[in-house]
């Protein structure tokens, strides 16, 4: 019964919020050509509310509309990975920018487009807000312990045993070894990890993330490798993730800070890793094996 639940959510979230799904709300609202309301779901005013809160928090970091750059970066629909010209680029930043793009109206719960080129993809997002749907519905039932993760991100409601908090290992951002760099001990938080080493690609002897900077249009450049963030839900902590990889440790600890986040950088040091943290982030760590 409570699989079959699962798998309802699971679905509902993909007709809603698929980028691959031509029949999805999403996909439907992308290929539109034009600027009028349409109506949507509360679902999607939910999630589309808190995208746009995380933006204006990350200035500008989280954005939903950025389809185009990572699809001529060939980290999107189309698959092939390359340098895009000057042009292109330019091109491409003309068509993202959520708050300047898109228009939602929860009371009248629509959505509309300012150019007819906008687009949405909330890949960034989705995937924490499909958990959270989980872990509400299980805790409707009466379950309080439990752990629900999908593709890495996580919450992990009461405790796994008596007197027993969560164990959550944090990888270190080398994909040759899976080594756990940090351990946390948490109860009733969600665990959100982004990272660039996993999907990249090189040309020329240089390094070209799949997180890409919304103003810049390019991929990142920093040293940071990842980031793991600690939220109450994890549609917060999917979101905060993409967006803290984008600004990087020393803007994205100012930032942190001063939304009150828990944040862990880890950091390249020509062929070593050290880490940084927001204060909130130190409180969930049972054992650090990196140098703080």
């Amino acid at each position: 019964m409570i699989h079959k639940e699962v798998e309802t959510i699971l679905d509902n979230v993909n007709l809603e919020m698929s980028n691959w799904d031509k029949s999805s709300s999403i996909s439907k609202f992308n290929y539109l050509r034009k600027t009028d309301p349409i109506s949507i779901t509360v679902t999607l005013a939910k999630i589309l509310s808190g995208a746009n809160k995380i933006h204006d928090q990350s200035e500008g970091a989280f954005d939903i509309t950025l389809m185009p750059l990572t699809d001529i970066w060939g980290f999107g629909r189309k698959n092939v990975k390359r340098v895009p010209s000057e042009q292109e680029i330019e091109t491409a930043l003309k068509s993202v920018g959520q708050k300047r793009l898109l228009v939602l109206d929860q009371k009248r719960l629509t959505l509309r487009k300012k150019i007819d080129e906008a687009s949405v993809d909330l890949s960034g997002i989705a995937k924490g807000f499909a958990i959270d749907q989980i872990s509400t519905s299980l805790k409707a039932r009466g379950i309080s312990d439990f752990l629900v993760e999908i593709g890495g991100d996580l919450y992990a409601s009461g405790e796994k045993g008596p007197e027993s908090p969560w164990i959550i290992g944090i990888e270190k951002p080398d994909q040759r070894f899976g080594e756990v760099d940090v351990i946390l001990r948490i109860s009733n938080k969600a665990v959100a990890t982004s990272g660039d080493y996993r999907n990249f690609f090189e040309k020329d002897n240089r390094r070209y993330s799949h997180i890409i900077d919304p103003k810049t249009g390019r991929p990142i450049s920093h040293q940071t490798a990842s980031v793991t963030v600690l939220a109450d839900n994890a549609m917060n902590a999917d979101a905060w993730a993409t967006a803290m990889m984008v600004l990087g440790a020393k803007k994205g600890l100012v930032i942190a800070e001063k939304n009150n986040l828990a944040v862990f950088f880890i950091l390249r040091k020509g062929a070593n890793f050290h880490s940084v943290s927001s204060r909130h982030f130190k409180d969930a760590v049972l054992n650090s094996k990196t140098n703080e």
